[in-house]
């Protein structure tokens, strides 16, 4: 028993062993490629970021936190702080808010599964596709533009147009004067059997809308008068007289003033000829501005004060099928007895979707939150491409101005790794919290 006991005293010790039974030569063996990886991909770039931003931007001299400095002091990286903060506040949550709507309502469709589909469908897009179809989209011609084309059509509907928009006196025949905002007034006043001539000049008689007649010289013994292009494609007859061929101005309004107040008003016939009343003796004839106001060309999406908001536009239209899909994933998993219990319990659909489902749906809708906000904080594509140089610096974006500090231009490389870091830091309080809901949740 001793010389066994002795035995067994002097035998090596067994090799060491993981809790998985493992033994911790081959744990690392497996572990090492991906940590190679990890430290040439992630903590090898962090370091050399770090270490970039402390020198200037030829990397010879060392600045300290003077790039840091400059990122909070210069107005392009300032705009670019504040407009990634817009975008962190503003995008997740509408494209979020979108997500649940959606997914709550096609539950309630039988075409939900085709609409899921189309919304989703701008996720296989690329940012750079998107950027180029929108940039298309907010193009500032009606012609052009689809979302100008829509509000133009929506703004002409309820607003009436003007009806020729260049056309103005022609000065050397006509006694009408500019008389402010537009309009045109005479110098003189208009007489019963004496007709007005009106004459104007400012459009190709081939750009006229319509098919307009031939102007026609007024004539009786009211207060009448003829409106009419005193121009003919070829040239010919006399300025200041209606001759053949002279196209008539159809709609025009003409209103009689006296003393600074309208006392009538009319518009031209399709020949040109207007009428007024006897009330109109005596008084000067106006043309108001709105004849010749120009068109309502829409909304300058790309200016300066919306180019921002029309891009996160173009942002929600890609990411909304994303944060739909997810969540409808989530309302699958919800207990209908709990929804179909508090309808019977007196409960309006509102307060079943307000008390019930959004706080069931609490775990995936900070999900979406978070990613999206991570998201965000990384926009460049879309930026980049829908905003026209003139208004790029509005819409400028941290990873935007990176991007222009080192790269577009700049060739600073110290300020772009500086912004890359303080990029890294914004994200990973996020992604804690993200982290922490997660084991809270596996802790469930």
């Amino acid at each position: 028993m001793s010389a066994v006991a002795n035995e067994g005293a002097g035998a090596p010790p067994a090799p060491r062993k993981s809790v998985t039974g493992t033994r911790v030569w081959v744990a690392v063996l497996f572990l090492l490629p991906a940590l190679v990886l990890l430290g040439a991909l992630v903590v090898y770039p962090i370091g050399y970021s770090v270490w970039r931003s402390l020198y200037d931007a030829g990397g010879d001299g060392f600045v300290g936190l003077d790039n840091y400095v400059d990122v909070f002091t210069d107005d392009a990286t300032l705009t670019a702080v504040r407009n990634t903060a817009i975008w962190v506040a503003v995008a997740p949550a509408v494209v979020t808010a979108l997500g649940l709507i959606f997914a709550v309502l096609t539950e309630r469709v039988r075409w939900g599964t085709a609409f899921k589909l189309i919304v989703f469908m701008p996720m296989a897009i690329s940012m750079l596709a998107a950027g180029i179809i929108f940039r298309l989209v907010y193009q500032a011609d009606p012609d052009q533009g689809v979302a100008n084309a829509v509000v133009t059509t929506v703004h002409d509907t309820f607003t009436d147009s003007s009806v020729y928009p260049k056309a103005r006196p022609n000065a050397q025949v006509s006694d009408l004067r500019p008389s402010g905002d537009g309009s045109f007034t005479t110098t003189g006043t208009v007489r019963a059997g004496t007709p007005a001539l009106l004459p104007m000049v400012g459009i190709a008689p081939n750009r006229l809308p319509g098919e307009p007649q031939d102007a026609k010289a007024a004539s009786g013994d009211g207060v009448t008068g003829t409106v009419w292009l005193d121009f003919k494609l070829g040239g010919g007859g006399e300025k200041g007289q209606v001759d053949a061929g002279e196209k008539a101005l159809e709609g025009v309004k003409v209103e009689a003033v006296k003393d600074g107040d309208v006392v009538a008003s009319t518009t031209t016939k399709a020949d040109g000829t207007f009428t007024l009343p006897d009330s109109a003796d005596g008084a000067r004839l106006r043309l108001p501005g709105s004849n010749f106001a120009a068109p309502y060309n829409g909304v300058d999406w790309l200016g300066p004060t919306l180019v921002t908001p029309a891009i996160i536009g173009a942002y929600v239209w890609m990411w909304a099928g994303f944060a739909m899909v997810l969540i409808a994933a989530g309302l699958a998993g919800v207990d209908r007895n709990l929804l179909e219990a508090a309808r019977v319990d007196g409960a309006n659909e509102w307060q079943v979707f307000r008390r019930i489902t959004v706080p069931m749906l609490a775990p995936v809708l900070v999900v979406v939150l978070i990613t999206l906000m991570i998201n965000v904080m990384k926009i460049f594509d879309l930026v980049y491409i829908i905003a026209p140089q003139p208004t790029q610096d509005e819409a400028n974006v941290l990873a935007l101005q990176l991007f222009l500090s080192s790269f577009g231009g700049g060739g600073n490389y110290g300020l772009g790794s500086a912004i890359g870091i303080i990029l890294l830091l914004l994200v990973v309080p996020v992604m804690i919290v993200n982290i922490r809901r997660l084991r809270k949740e596996r802790e469930r």
